[in-house]
This record gives structure tokens, C-alpha cells and sequence, in this order.
């Protein structure tokens, strides 16, 4: 089980003049012995973990220790942004997100900037379904 109670926080819009000046608000995460074990299990393997919504990554990367996650509960602020190193998640399945969030920030720190201008320019061209009920895309 992974569970990640998601704040207002994670949609309000990013304000402030750098991303590395934004503050993420609280929010609780849960990670069972179960499914640490599973993933941790698939990293040994040489499985990629793909993660579906970014509160899974989050949750992921919040638990990440040395050798993959561990069983928590507790809060977490992380803020995934450009540049950011997984430690976790090789890939994700998510929505097309709006601009100026939280959410496209891990989206481009996953992908790289450039990869997910691209994907959006197309996204747009296309008439793709932006935000939490919108169309969905696999980032490898």
C-alpha cells in the first residue's frame, strides 16, 4: 500500500520567481513493509519501477533510503523539481498537467525540460484533455 494524503498545496499554482524558491505544504505519507519489500525486490531484480501519479512518485522518493524504500509514515514537503535525482521511479504514467504546478515541475525533472515542452506542444496540436481528468501519457 501507498497512500499520500495530497494537499491544496500540491495544485496551487507555483508563485514564486524560481522553483527552487517554492515551498511545498505538508502532506502524510504511508508506505506498508509489503510493498517496500516488493519494489525493493524488483530494483534487485533489474525490474524499472513505474510509478502511476505523481503522489506515487512522491511517496516513493520520500521513503527512498540506500538500498530502495523503506515502511514509513510521516510527512513529507518534497518538492521534485529540475534537476533531481531518482532514486526510485524509472518511469511514470501520468496526466497532462497544467502550467506553473507542482506537478509538471516532477513531470520535467523525470523527463527533462525540453522532452516535456515537446510532449505538451504536441498535447496542444493534438487537443489532449490537460489535468487531473485529461488524457494520460507514459514517461520513460
Amino acid at each position: 500500500m501507498i497512500t499520500l494524503h495530497v494537499g491544496l498545496g500540491t495544485f496551487q499554482p507555483v508563485r514564486a520567481g524560481r522553483l527552487a524558491e517554492h515551498r511545498m505544504q505538508e502532506e502524510y505519507v504511508e508506505i506498508s513493509a509489503e510493498t517496500a519489500e516488493q519494489v525493493n525486490r524488483a530494483r534487485a531484480a533489474g525490474r524499472r519501477i513505474v510509478a502511476v501519479g505523481t503522489t506515487t512518485v512522491r511517496a516513493l522518493e520520500t521513503a527512498a533510503g540506500e538500498g530502495g524504500p523503506r515502511a514509513m509514515r510521516g510527512w513529507t514537503r518534497l518538492f521534485i523539481r529540475p534537476p533531481y535525482e531518482f532514486r526510485i521511479t524509472g518511469a511514470l504514467v501520468t496526466n497532462f498537467h497544467l502550467p506553473r504546478t507542482t506537478l509538471l515541475a516532477l513531470v520535467a525533472a523525470l523527463a527533462g525540460r525540453e522532452r516535456v515542452l515537446a510532449a505538451y506542444e504536441e498535447a496542444i496540436r493534438a487537443g489532449y484533455r490537460f489535468y487531473s481528468y485529461g488524457d494520460a501519457m507514459l514517461i520513460l
